[in-house]
């Protein structure tokens, strides 16, 4: 028997504003805010079947705040493939929702790097 990957954790300054932009990246909902903790929860909608539904079941994202601002290069970053339309049209999508280009030396590579509002890094 194998571990399910069920949660990513991510520090950072805006738990909300963070998981709002990432509610419409993903097409996810809030699942929990404790906005005294500064957690909250997003994750895929809930539907009918819960446990049983069958097929991977995705992670859910929880953004937690932390006092201390980001010191060090980010060792993770999130990848994401537009699901119903082309690449181009996606990252439009996700610069209107606050996303930034970015370069780290990709090149002519066939993905992007954007930066989230929170400033990590995910490609495309």
């Amino acid at each position: 028997m194998a571990s399910n990957f069920t949660e990513l954790a991510i520090d950072c300054a805006d738990p909300a504003g963070l998981a709002r932009f990432w509610c419409s990246v993903l097409d996810y909902e809030v699942r929990d805010e404790d906005a005294e903790e500064g957690v909250v929860t997003i994750g895929p909608p809930v539907t009918d079947g819960g446990a049983d539904r069958p097929g991977p079941v995705p992670p859910v994202l929880t953004f937690a705040r932390v006092p201390e601002g980001k010191s060090v290069k980010n060792r993770l970053h999130i990848d994401v493939s537009p699901s119903d339309r082309e690449q181009g049209d996606e990252v439009l999508r996700l610069i209107g929702l606050g996303a930034r280009r970015a370069d780290v030396g990709q090149g002519d590579a066939s993905w992007i790097v954007l930066t989230d509002p929170n400033t990590s890094n995910y490609q495309f």
